[in-house]
């Protein structure tokens, strides 16, 4: 399969959470199988949000440089930045399906990326939004798309 799979901040966030070993066991699974595959795609603002949360609210945290690491490495995954479409579109996605203003604009940012699924627990899991299917990390193996 070689679908493109656009990563929330969670599951980045939980692959260097040491505090929730389940998660991070899951996390980690989905972050081999996308660079192995390099079918992972993200935004700017998932890269940002993961930057703030690990650097100031895990506990412990990861130092900052080993984050900006963490982002660097990241940027080969061609992160979609905010633009004029990905606004619009997201102001579609959240009048229709009524998500909050962050969640819309991940959404607009992996449909523009051309993506098959989002890969996140914040939403409800095999739900579709503009031609995109969502997938908890935590509740679905990267097996699963593979059969």
């Amino acid at each position: 399969m070689d679908d493109k799979i656009f990563v929330d901040t969670n599951v980045l966030v939980y692959a260097r959470d040491s505090t929730e070993p389940q998660k991070q066991k899951q996390a980690l699974a989905w972050m081999s199988y996308l660079w192995k595959t390099r079918t992972g795609r993200l935004s700017f603002q998932v890269l940002q949000e993961f930057y703030l949360t690990v650097t100031q609210k895990l506990d412990p945290g990861l130092e900052p440089e080993r984050a900006r690491q963490d982002v660097r490495l990241l940027f080969s995954w061609l992160p979609i930045q905010t633009d004029p479409r990905i606004i619009e579109t997201a102001w579609y996605v959240q009048d229709r399906h009524r998500l909050s203003w962050w969640d819309a604009l991940i959404v607009s940012a992996a449909r523009l990326a051309g993506c098959r699924y989002i890969l996140s627990e914040d939403f409800k899991s095999g739900q579709e939004l503009v031609e995109t299917k969502i997938i908890n990390p935590f509740q679905s193996s990267p097996d699963s798309l593979t059969g």
